[in-house]
């Protein structure tokens, strides 16, 4: 007579835990969770103890956007600060689009390859077309 065959989800639920075996398969997504919660809570609590409090005159001075950080919300600002992020956004993107395409390329064949230039050469065309007009200078 040989013992029936077991594993682990059942020998759990026979010692008394309670749980079936569908939830006892969720356990290491629990203990998952629980880790990275209990870690979340132990970094924001050693950072609210240990940083210090009272902020540098440089973490309040002007950053990037060219006014200070807290001034009234409703001020004039200058447009130039949106267009070189919309710019940079555009160009980002064709980045973005370039990775796949490099990587699907073999697959792709002649066909993505040359639809790949169209689209660079439209953006080298709206690149230039910036440059001319002055967007990306500075004064």
């Amino acid at each position: 007579m040989s013992a029936p065959a077991t594993n682990a989800s059942t020998d759990a639920a026979n010692l008394g835990l309670g749980l079936g075996p569908l939830l006892l398969d969720y356990l290491p997504v629990v203990i998952f969770l629980a880790i990275a919660i209990g870690l979340g809570l132990v970094f924001l609590v050693s950072n609210l103890i240990l940083a210090p409090s009272s902020p540098d005159p440089e973490k309040t001075s002007a950053y990037e956007c060219g006014f200070n950080a807290f001034d009234d919300a409703r001020m004039k600002f200058d447009v130039r600060f949106y267009l070189v992020s919309i710019l940079f956004i555009i160009f980002d993107l064709e980045v973005a689009f370039l990775f796949p395409w490099a990587l699907a390329l073999d697959e792709i064949g002649m066909f993505g390859y040359l639809s790949m230039m169209g689209f660079l050469g439209v953006l080298t065309v709206g690149f230039i077309y910036e440059w001319k007009k002055g967007a990306l200078e500075w004064e």
